[in-house]
Protein backbone atom coordinates (compact mmCIF):
# COMPACT_ATOMS: atom_id res chain seq x y z
CA UNK A 1 0.00 0.00 0.00
CA UNK A 2 1.24 3.71 -0.76
CA UNK A 3 1.93 5.97 2.07
CA UNK A 4 -0.08 9.38 1.42
CA UNK A 5 1.25 12.53 2.03
CA UNK A 6 -1.27 14.40 4.21
CA UNK A 7 -2.75 17.56 2.64
CA UNK A 8 -2.61 19.31 6.01
CA UNK A 9 1.37 19.27 5.10
CA UNK A 10 1.01 20.69 2.03
CA UNK A 11 -1.63 23.33 2.37
CA UNK A 12 -2.20 25.00 5.64
CA UNK A 13 -5.55 24.31 6.99
CA UNK A 14 -5.63 25.57 10.65
CA UNK A 15 -5.64 29.03 12.23
CA UNK A 16 -2.39 28.12 13.46
CA UNK A 17 -0.37 26.81 10.20
CA UNK A 18 -1.71 30.18 8.53
CA UNK A 19 -0.37 32.54 10.77
CA UNK A 20 2.88 30.52 10.73
CA UNK A 21 2.62 31.15 7.12
CA UNK A 22 2.33 34.71 7.55
CA UNK A 23 4.55 34.65 10.26
CA UNK A 24 7.43 32.90 7.45
CA UNK A 25 6.42 35.77 4.70
CA UNK A 26 6.81 38.56 7.35
CA UNK A 27 10.37 37.38 8.20
CA UNK A 28 11.07 36.76 4.25
CA UNK A 29 9.99 40.54 3.50
CA UNK A 30 12.06 42.11 6.30
CA UNK A 31 15.01 39.71 5.65
CA UNK A 32 15.46 40.67 1.89
CA UNK A 33 14.68 44.11 2.96
CA UNK A 34 17.71 44.39 5.77
CA UNK A 35 19.58 42.52 2.87
CA UNK A 36 19.50 45.56 0.38
CA UNK A 37 20.16 47.80 3.33
CA UNK A 38 23.04 46.38 4.33
CA UNK A 39 24.27 45.73 0.81
CA UNK A 40 24.09 49.56 0.50
CA UNK A 41 25.63 50.71 3.47
CA UNK A 42 28.60 47.67 2.53
CA UNK A 43 29.09 49.51 -0.27
CA UNK A 44 29.04 53.24 0.57
CA UNK A 45 31.65 51.91 2.94
CA UNK A 46 33.22 50.69 0.09
CA UNK A 47 33.19 53.35 -1.74
CA UNK A 48 34.16 55.77 0.78
CA UNK A 49 37.51 54.24 2.75
CA UNK A 50 40.38 52.33 1.65
CA UNK A 51 40.44 49.08 1.63
CA UNK A 52 43.38 48.48 3.42
CA UNK A 53 41.91 50.44 6.62
CA UNK A 54 42.24 47.69 9.63
CA UNK A 55 38.58 49.08 10.34
CA UNK A 56 37.24 48.36 6.54
CA UNK A 57 39.64 44.81 6.76
CA UNK A 58 37.85 43.94 10.62
CA UNK A 59 34.09 44.68 8.42
CA UNK A 60 35.41 42.46 5.22
CA UNK A 61 36.52 39.58 7.90
CA UNK A 62 33.51 39.82 9.77
CA UNK A 63 31.36 39.76 6.68
CA UNK A 64 32.58 36.82 5.12
CA UNK A 65 32.85 35.16 8.62
CA UNK A 66 29.02 35.67 9.05
CA UNK A 67 27.37 34.37 5.88
CA UNK A 68 30.10 31.03 6.88
CA UNK A 69 28.64 30.77 9.81
CA UNK A 70 24.53 31.39 8.29
CA UNK A 71 25.15 28.67 5.70
CA UNK A 72 26.55 26.47 8.25
CA UNK A 73 23.77 26.78 10.49
CA UNK A 74 21.33 26.97 6.94
CA UNK A 75 23.51 23.79 5.78
CA UNK A 76 22.34 22.18 9.30
CA UNK A 77 18.61 22.73 9.28
CA UNK A 78 17.75 21.50 6.07
CA UNK A 79 20.05 18.56 6.75
CA UNK A 80 17.95 17.75 9.79
CA UNK A 81 14.55 17.86 7.69
CA UNK A 82 15.65 15.64 4.80
CA UNK A 83 17.36 13.21 7.42
CA UNK A 84 13.96 13.13 9.40
CA UNK A 85 11.81 12.97 5.85
CA UNK A 86 14.26 10.02 4.85
CA UNK A 87 14.25 8.16 8.37
CA UNK A 88 10.48 7.88 8.00
CA UNK A 89 10.24 10.57 10.61
CA UNK A 90 6.93 12.38 10.52
CA UNK A 91 6.90 15.33 7.67
CA UNK A 92 7.57 18.78 9.06
CA UNK A 93 5.65 21.21 7.48
CA UNK A 94 7.49 23.45 4.77
CA UNK A 95 6.44 26.64 6.38
CA UNK A 96 7.78 25.33 10.05
CA UNK A 97 11.15 24.36 8.35
CA UNK A 98 11.44 27.33 5.99
CA UNK A 99 11.27 29.06 9.77
CA UNK A 100 14.01 27.80 10.81
CA UNK A 101 15.66 27.57 7.76
CA UNK A 102 15.70 31.56 7.09
CA UNK A 103 16.56 32.42 11.08
CA UNK A 104 20.19 32.68 10.51
CA UNK A 105 19.84 34.47 7.95
CA UNK A 106 17.24 36.93 9.21
CA UNK A 107 19.10 37.38 12.65
CA UNK A 108 21.93 38.36 11.14
CA UNK A 109 20.83 40.35 8.27
CA UNK A 110 18.53 42.42 10.94
CA UNK A 111 21.44 42.52 13.21
CA UNK A 112 23.97 43.80 10.12
CA UNK A 113 21.78 46.36 9.01
CA UNK A 114 21.04 47.76 12.58
CA UNK A 115 24.50 47.77 13.29
CA UNK A 116 25.94 49.55 9.72
CA UNK A 117 22.71 51.91 10.03
CA UNK A 118 24.24 54.04 12.66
Amino acid sequence: MRKQIRMSTMVPMSPNAMFDVWKLSTMALEMWATAFSTINARTDLWQTQSPFDPKMMLENQRMVMEKLAASWEVGTQMQKAWMNMLGGGRMTPWWTTGQRTLKPLHKRTTANARRLSK
